[in-house]
């Protein structure tokens, strides 16, 4: 299942199940949380909506295969703001990384883990 706004759809056919919201801000955020369960696995890269997540017994990946663990957020999302702030007082970062191969196969073994780990349940 994919979650997206209308601002952000796409006029072609592409696989999966597709969930249009509004565009309004964290209106996709709202969406997952409010229809997340526990032992669902989210890909995001959105630090604030994984903390929320995580709190439900939900397993979050980012794209890159980075595995969310609760007891990690604290330092993530202060390390969040503190970029936020530097940001906003002229500094720039490079941005993230070029997505490599690597980072695909990280997400393979983790996905796979993570489904494996639920199915064990």
């Amino acid at each position: 299942m994919f979650v997206t706004s209308y601002a952000h759809a796409s006029n072609s056919d592409q696989p999966g199940r597709w969930i249009l919201v509004d565009a309004s801000p964290e209106e996709v955020d709202l969406y997952i949380h409010n229809h997340s369960r526990r032992n669902d696995l989210v890909v995001t890269q959105d630090h604030a909506l994984a903390s929320l997540l995580l709190s439900k017994g939900v397993y979050v990946i980012t794209p890159r295969g980075k595995h969310f663990q609760e007891n990690e957020m604290e330092q993530v999302l202060h390390e969040r703001y503190m970029s936020a702030k530097a940001r906003r007082s002229g500094k720039h970062s490079k941005g993230p990384a070029k997505f490599k191969k690597e980072d695909t196969e990280r997400f393979c073994t983790v996905f796979c883990e993570i489904l494996s780990n639920v199915e064990g349940k």
